[in-house]
């Protein structure tokens, strides 16, 4: 083996170590302010604030479930983002990619339903995130009669981000699910 062979694996090797350090200390460095941005007052939840927002997003789940069952399935659309931001999934799958593809598949679904019934579970849990979002998840109950009087009981488990804007409190995106039958 030729010394200039033996020389280029060690000049790799020091380079490569370079890079790695070099690495590291940028992650380093991009955490650091990513952290000090993130604490900006804008962004801080007080332990006040977070026990508001816990309280808000409360009420407006269950006025989501009144809504549902007073008015249709059609009373999902006021509580949609209706910005590009929103989607929904079910059962691990993409059901409404957007804004529009969520009110269009709502208002067809309602079109196949008589009289439904909403009930979140007492299992609610509430991440309130910053003054403007927060996670939800809770168990729910959907009584469904379609319009040939048929009726079907649907269980499963809901989680969301909620988001305040434009003065009230909002799905930005959703995911329903439902126990796999075992057949």
């Amino acid at each position: 083996m030729s010394s200039e062979t033996r020389v280029l694996p060690a000049a790799f090797r020091f380079s490569r170590k370079l890079r790695i350090r070099s690495l590291l200390l940028a992650f380093a460095l991009a955490a650091c302010f990513l952290d000090a941005a993130g604490a900006s007052p804008s962004h801080s939840l007080t332990p006040d604030g977070a026990t508001s927002v816990d309280t808000a997003v409360r009420t407006f789940m269950q006025t989501v479930s009144q809504s549902v069952t007073q008015d249709g399935a059609t009373a999902w659309i006021k509580y949609f983002d209706s910005s590009p931001a929103f989607f929904m999934a079910v059962n691990g799958q993409m059901a409404f990619p957007n804004p529009a593809a969520a009110q269009e598949g709502t208002r067809k679904f309602a079109q196949t339903i008589r009289h439904i019934e909403l009930n979140w579970g007492d299992d609610l849990r509430v991440d309130p995130l910053t003054n403007e979002f927060a996670i939800v998840a809770v168990s729910w109950r959907e009584l469904q009669v379609d319009t040939a009087g048929h009726s079907i009981t649907e269980t499963g488990y809901f989680t969301g981000l909620a988001e305040y804007r434009e003065g009230r409190w909002q799905f930005r995106d959703a995911h329903w699910s439902s126990p796999v039958s075992s057949h």
